[in-house]
């Protein structure tokens, strides 16, 4: 399935609209992963066990997004974006969002 932030393909016609389709997942910090987070505060650097965190999540989102789209019978998202936003002391949601279509062609 072809995911674009674009709101057209360059020489694809969009056929048909099927609307907005989406993603999310909310995950919550580690305790491991807060420890090893303070530690790089204090000495700079990249905090890889978030970098992980956000990595898995956004996968997840897309993933979920994508399994909307085919739902609805699309070969493409267009135009997808993604989202944050606190839920909880501790906890973050990702939101993938996305226009769904068929394209001509494939």
């Amino acid at each position: 399935m072809l995911v674009s932030n674009l709101e057209i393909v360059p020489g694809r016609r969009v056929l048909k609209h099927l609307g907005l389709v989406q993603g999310s997942t909310v995950r919550a910090k580690h305790v491991g992963r807060d420890l090893m987070a303070g530690l790089k505060n204090i000495f700079g650097g990249e905090l890889r066990g978030y970098t992980e965190l956000l990595n898995e999540s956004r996968e997840e989102s897309l993933s979920r997004m994508l399994e909307e789209a085919r739902a609805v019978g699309a070969n493409a998202v267009l135009n997808v974006r993604f989202s944050t936003s606190s839920v909880a002391q501790g906890a973050a949601e990702l939101f993938a969002y996305g226009t769904a279509v068929v394209l001509e062609g494939e």
